[in-house]
């Protein structure tokens, strides 16, 4: 058992409940399922969710990722007394999710009222060789006496979003005194799930069925006796009307066929079946870190793990989820968080996968165009959050302020438009890495033109030259300012990106291309000040200024809105992110040295990282700036968001932008890896407590391992073409293998090729 891979929990608590549901979910792209407890705990969200599968409770409201049907709690009872770890005595509890296999282990020792002892394991995963599939497994030995075991079970429809009902029960059925059926419908966007679930009973159990209350269920008795093992495996599958369109054959003969499958190897030959995938996954893109302390390794696994099962690479009408498919969440929709921090992993490991998720935005490319129309642009606006329809789903109003009793307004969708950029500078990096050529032409230069007309017809006249205003940048502290930097710059790349391959490509657009070069020379690009800073806009420099001590102790918490109305911070220079750092680090040659130095201090000062997708931002910037020290606590600081003791701090799903931003910090930041000038460029910043860090990565079509040390690189190809690549600012030509020693950081290289 590798102990690195382990993610684990030794105490029964339940205020950290839905935090540990959320930390262990488990999935594999298609569904998504909380690491809920197979016992009912009041305040426990179980969890079951289908990539794309959205509905709206009422027609004023926003898509909820649906909460699905569970097919994983199960009422046990031993002696006539009902399972519960709130009552009789705990005597033992470990629980564990094995990254390495996908596999949630949950092992008790359990005495009742009577004082006989009984010993429960409970295992599952979601089947990663198989999308459908979900197995577990639960073993009760009884250590002190014969005993009469009760096990109920099924399908249950009770399931809400926080209280909201989504689903019509369509049909339950028995098949063959075997198979448990539930047909249900979305009650808004029209889609049909199918979920099927089978026993696989021990020989002497007895068993029936009952349907009532939006519950399919099976009772199983059984006498066991002292410390023989009962063991009951279910094997459930599930499929839905998008999976209808993909694959033909409706949801209901699927679930059943795939269920009738499986069940026939039992869970352990499905569980080596999936576990020899996640092998592959781990072979193909684990970054090894050899640290002083073994945390870092255990966070970026974690990190990489969820990151996999967070993302719907089989389809690619669908996207990523800030919270995955690991809770309820900002309902399950799509955010910038999906090409800034979650897409550029998938680039460099998997492009073809990162080639779907820009796919999906430009599937909905005409949806865009459309909130464009009705916001009075031209091109395309994107939403700031999506989900399957490809509109805008941003609430209208934030929840009710307990001391006004009054809502906001949610500005975002109206004013946070950088995501259209956002996805253009994602759909440039994809070519330069790939070169996929098919899909710039068509897909690519569609996504910078139409966003390239977004930015045109937004900027406004400003005394001969175009502002960008009434916009929130990357800070949502600072809502409805003009001229923020990282807007404008990202608008203008945006800009000049479409007019360069709208020339690579030959196409000739003249209302593009005379308003995109008028747009280049006249659009205000805020320049570092006297004292080298960069204004974040054009009012921010000017605000005032407190003391955020005191929050920044308590980072993630949004305390300072309890002390202050959104009004007042907006008045104050006071940052919730990484917004001209985030800048930063998007365009690590911008700027110079000094200037970049400059402004990281200036606006971590002033920053405090109440989202979670700030401090690997700044990690990465420190780390290039040479900071390491300052690098490596943001960079564990960062592990902490999920991993940290916080009880509450995953409760309603993992923070998927922020463990994105973990490879990123270790790739950009500490290997400090780039596409520099259309080259691949490597100039480590390795911490003190790192020795090593080795790490695949995928560029130009070459599957290259990188092994980094402070003391020298080894580059090996182990698949493509030839790669010209930078290694401390020298150019190299790699066919197989390169190892560079460094003397120091500042000398020439030892070269053997």
């Amino acid at each position: 058992m590798n102990r690195e891979m382990m993610i684990e929990n030794n105490k029964f608590d339940l205020r950290s409940l839905n935090k540990f549901a959320s930390v262990m979910a488990q999935g594999n792209g298609y569904l998504g399922l909380r690491a809920a407890h197979e016992e009912d705990y009041a305040g426990q969200t179980r969890g079951l969710y289908v990539a794309g599968i959205y509905n709206k409770a009422t027609a004023n409201e926003s898509s909820d990722l649906v909460n699905l049907p569970d097919v994983l709690a199960m009422k046990i009872e031993m002696d006539g007394e009902i399972f519960s770890l709130l009552t009789g005595e705990v005597l033992g509890f470990e629980q564990r999710l094995n990254l390495e296999t996908g596999e949630l282990v949950r092992e008790i020792l359990w005495k009742n009222k009577a004082g006989a002892r009984f010993q429960l394991v409970f295992q599952r995963f979601a089947a990663k060789h198989h999308l459908h599939i979900i197995a577990s497994k639960v073993t009760i030995t009884s250590l002190d006496k014969n005993a009469s075991l009760k096990i109920v079970s099924g399908i249950s429809a009770q399931q809400t979003n926080f209280g909201r009902q989504h689903l019509i029960e369509e049909s339950v059925r028995v098949f063959n005194e075997k198979i448990m059926q539930g047909v249900y419908k979305t009650t808004e966007s029209g889609h049909l799930i199918t979920l099927a679930a089978q026993n696989i009973l021990p020989e002497g159990s007895v068993i029936s069925f009952s349907s009532k209350n939006r519950e399919l269920m099976s009772s199983i008795k059984k006498e066991i006796k002292i410390n023989e093992p009962f063991v009951l495996e279910k094997i459930g599958s599930i499929y839905t009307s998008l999976d209808q369109v993909l694959e033909g054959d409706d949801p209901e003969h699927s679930a059943r066929n795939a269920l009738d499958e499986s069940v026939q190897y039992g869970y352990q030959v499905l569980l080596n079946k999936t576990a020899g995938k996640w092998k592959q996954f781990w072979n193909q893109k684990r970054v090894k870190i050899s640290s002083a302390h073994e945390f870092d390794q255990t966070a970026m696994d974690f990190a990489l793990y969820h990151v996999e099962i967070m993302t719907p690479a089989h389809d690619e009408r669908l996207s990523v989820g800030a919270k995955g498919l690991t809770g309820e969440g900002y309902k399950g929709h799509v955010f910038w968080d999906t090409e800034m921090f979650i897409l550029p992993f998938h680039l460099f490991t998997e492009p073809e996968t990162a080639r779907k998720l820009l796919r999906y935005r430009y599937l909905h490319l005409q949806q865009a165009k459309e909130k464009a129309e009705q916001t009075g642009y031209a091109g395309a606006l994107f939403p700031w959050e999506s989900a399957f329809s490809g509109y805008e789903e941003t609430p209208e109003y934030a929840a009710i302020n307990i001391k006004t009793g009054k809502r906001q307004k949610v500005a975002s969708a109206i004013a946070e438009h950088h995501i259209v950029a956002d996805i253009a500078y994602a759909a440039v990096q994809y070519f330069q890495n790939t070169n996929d050529e098919v899909f710039m032409k068509k897909e690519g230069l569609a996504l910078l033109k139409d966003t390239a007309r977004f930015w045109i017809s937004r900027a406004v006249e400003d005394h001969g030259m175009l502002s960008l205003k009434d916009v929130i940048g990357p800070d949502e502290y600072t809502e409805h300012i003009d001229n923020n930097a990282y807007t404008n710059y990202l608008a203008y790349y945006n800009v000049k990106q479409a007019l360069f391959y709208m020339d690579w490509f030959g196409e000739y657009d003249e209302w593009l291309s005379v308003r995109g070069k008028d747009f280049l020379e006249r659009l205000y690009l805020p320049k570092p000040n006297k004292n080298l800073v960069i204004p974040q806009d054009d009012t921010f420099l000017g605000k005032p200024e407190i003391d955020l001590s005191i929050y920044k102790e308590n980072q993630g918490s949004q305390g300072i809105l309890l002390d202050y109305s959104r009004q007042e911070v907006n008045e104050m220079q006071i940052l919730k992110q990484a917004d001209v750092v985030m800048l930063l680090y998007l365009f690590p040659n911008l700027f110079s040295k000094d200037i970049v130095e400059k402004n990281l201090h200036y606006y971590e000062e002033r920053t405090i990282h109440d989202s979670s997708l700030s401090k690997a931002i700044h990690a990465i910037v420190a780390a290039r700036c040479g900071f390491l020290e300052t690098a490596y606590r943001f960079f564990q600081e960062a592990c902490l968001i999920d991993l940290g003791p916080n009880p509450h701090s995953s409760d309603e799903g993992i923070h998927g932008a922020s463990l994105g931003a973990i490879w990123l910090a270790a790739i950009f930041g500490f290997a400090n890896a780039q596409m520099d000038e259309d080259m691949l460029s490597i100039d480590p910043k390795l911490p003190e407590n790192w020795s090593e860090i080795v790490f695949p990565l995928v560029y130009k079509g070459s599957r290259l391992e990188i092994r980094l040390t402070h003391e020298q690189a080894e580059i090996i190809k182990l698949s493509g073409p030839e790669v010209e690549m930078k290694i401390k600012n020298k150019k190299h030509r790699l066919k197989n293998k390169i190892e560079v020693k460094f003397k120091d950081c500042f000398s020439e290289c030892e070269v053997q090729e």
